[in-house]
C-alpha cells in the first residue's frame, strides 16, 4: 500500500532542543539543567486541594473559558499584584498552559502576508506559530550586552505590513527584565504601527534584585491592543499540568476564544478549582521571587569556582553563561561534550535564533535543589 505524498508544513522544523536534551541528559545519567522544570516538589496544599475535587465529582468538561471560581481568582490576583482592575468573564481565559495561549493569540490575530516582530534570542514556538497562520516571523536581535530590546532597531524593521510584537518579559532564555522606559518606547511604537502585542508574561512572578515586574496590562495603550500570558506552571513549580491564561480586552478576547475552544475547548476541571482556592492566599505567590533569588545567588556562587563567565540575570529560573576563552566548539557540540563528558545538561543559545547565531554561550536552569545545584558545579570545576 503506498503512503500519501506529504508535505510538511513546517519541513525545517525537528524536535525541540528542550526534548533532545532531556533525553541526552537521562540517556548518560547527566545532571538535567537544560529543560525549565523544577526538581523539588509542588505545595501538599495544592495537590491535597487537586484529589479533593477530583474525590467530589469535578471530573467532567469546564466551561470553555474556564471555571467561573477561577477566573475571579485570577482577577482578584491580578489585582493584587498589578493594580489592575479585570473583567474575568470578559477579559480572562483559561488555557492548557501558556504555549496554548500563544498560539491561539497568534492564530487569531494573524493572517496571510502578516509580519510579526520578534525579539530574540527567542522561545521556540512564536516563529512556527506565525508561519503557520502564513505570517512572516521579522527577527530583531536584543542587545548583546544587556539582552534588552533595541528600539532602532525594533523600528526600523517595521513595515505597513506589520500586524504584531511580541514581547517576553522576563525573558527566557537570557533572564533579562524590561524596564519602565521600554514599556513607554512600546506604547509609542505599538499606536504609531497599529500593532497587537502579544506579551508572552509567563515569569512574571520570578523577578530579582528589588525589580517589579513591567507588564502590558499597566499601561492603559497597550492593554487595549495586546494578549498578556501567563502560566500557572511556572508560578506553582507545575509545569506537567499545563494550566495557562491569557488575558486581553473583550475584543481580543472573543476572537482568541475561536480560537481556544477548537484548539483544546476546556482545562482539566479538578486543577482548576484547586488553584482557584489555592489563589485566596496571596502569600502563595507573592514570594516566589525570594525563592529563585536565593537559588539564583546560591548557583552563581558555586559558579565563581569554574571557568564559565555569568550573563545579567534579573529574573526568570535560567541564567546564561558564556564560555568564550574556555573552548571554540559550537554551543549545540559543546553542550552535548557537557552531557556526555562532563554529566551536565545545559541547552545552547543558538536555536533560540532563528539562522542559529553562535555567541558560546549555555542556558542553565536552576530550578533545583542546592544538592542539585551544587553537584552540577562541582562537576563543570573539572574543565
Amino acid at each position: 500500500m503506498n503512503s500519501p505524498d506529504l508535505k510538511s508544513k513546517l519541513p525545517d522544523i525537528g524536535t525541540s532542543i528542550f526534548s533532545v536534551m532531556s533525553a541526552m541528559a537521562q540517556k548518560h545519567e547527566a545532571i538535567n539543567l537544560s529543560q525549565g522544570f523544577p526538581d523539588f516538589e509542588v505545595s501538599p496544599e495544592l495537590i491535597d486541594r487537586v484529589a479533593h475535587y477530583m474525590k467530589t465529582g469535578h471530573n467532567q468538561y469546564a466551561p470553555m473559558p474556564g471555571v467561573p471560581a477561577l477566573l475571579d481568582a485570577i482577577s482578584q490576583k491580578i489585582s493584587v499584584y498589578l493594580s489592575v482592575a479585570t473583567n474575568p468573564s470578559e477579559e480572562i481565559t483559561v488555557t492548557a498552559g501558556a504555549t496554548e495561549a500563544l498560539y491561539a493569540a497568534i492564530s487569531a490575530f494573524v493572517r496571510p502576508g502578516d509580519e510579526v516582530i520578534v525579539l530574540e534570542p527567542a522561545y521556540d514556538s512564536y516563529g512556527p506559530a506565525i508561519r503557520l497562520q502564513g505570517g512572516r516571523p521579522v527577527y530583531v536581535s536584543l542587545r548583546s550586552d544587556t539582552f534588552r530590546p533595541d528600539w532602532e532597531a525594533i523600528e526600523r524593521a517595521c513595515t505597513d505590513r506589520t500586524a504584531m510584537m511580541v514581547i517576553n518579559t522576563p525573558h527566557n532564555p537570557t533572564g533579562s527584565v524590561w524596564e519602565p522606559e521600554d514599556i513607554l518606547r512600546l506604547e509609542k511604537l505599538a499606536e504609531r504601527h497599529n500593532l497587537i502585542i502579544l506579551s508572552d508574561e509567563v515569569y512574571e512572578h520570578i523577578v530579582f534584585d528589588g525589580k517589579k515586574q513591567v507588564s502590558v496590562l499597566n499601561s492603559p495603550s497597550l492593554r487595549a491592543r495586546s494578549v498578556a500570558v501567563f502560566s500557572f506552571g511556572k508560578t506553582f513549580h507545575a509545569t506537567g499540568w499545563k494550566v495557562g491564561y491569557a488575558v486581553a480586552p473583550p475584543a481580543l478576547t472573543r476572537e482568541l476564544r475561536k480560537m481556544h475552544q477548537y484548539l483544546t475547548f476546556a482545562v482539566n476541571r479538578p486543577v482548576q478549582h484547586a488553584l482557584a482556592d489555592y489563589l485566596q492566599e496571596p502569600a502563595n505567590y507573592m514570594h516566589v521571587s525570594d525563592m529563585y533569588e536565593e537559588k539564583r545567588n546560591y548557583f552563581a556562587e558555586k559558579m565563581k569556582a569554574t571557568s564559565f563567565k555569568p550573563m545579567p540575570c534579573q529574573g526568570t529560573y535560567f541564567a546564561v553563561y558564556s564560555y568564550e576563552g574556555l573552548s571554540d566548539k559550537p554551543e549545540r557540540e559543546m553542550a552535548e561534550w557537557l552531557t556526555k563528558e562532563i554529566g551536565v545538561a545545559t541547552i545552547p543559545l543558538s536555536p533560540f535564533f532563528h539562522d542559529n547565531k553562535n555567541s558560546h554561550m549555555l542556558r542553565f536552569c536552576f530550578a533545583k535543589t542546592e544538592q542539585t545545584l551544587a553537584q552540577a558545579a562541582e562537576r563543570l570545576c573539572r574543565i
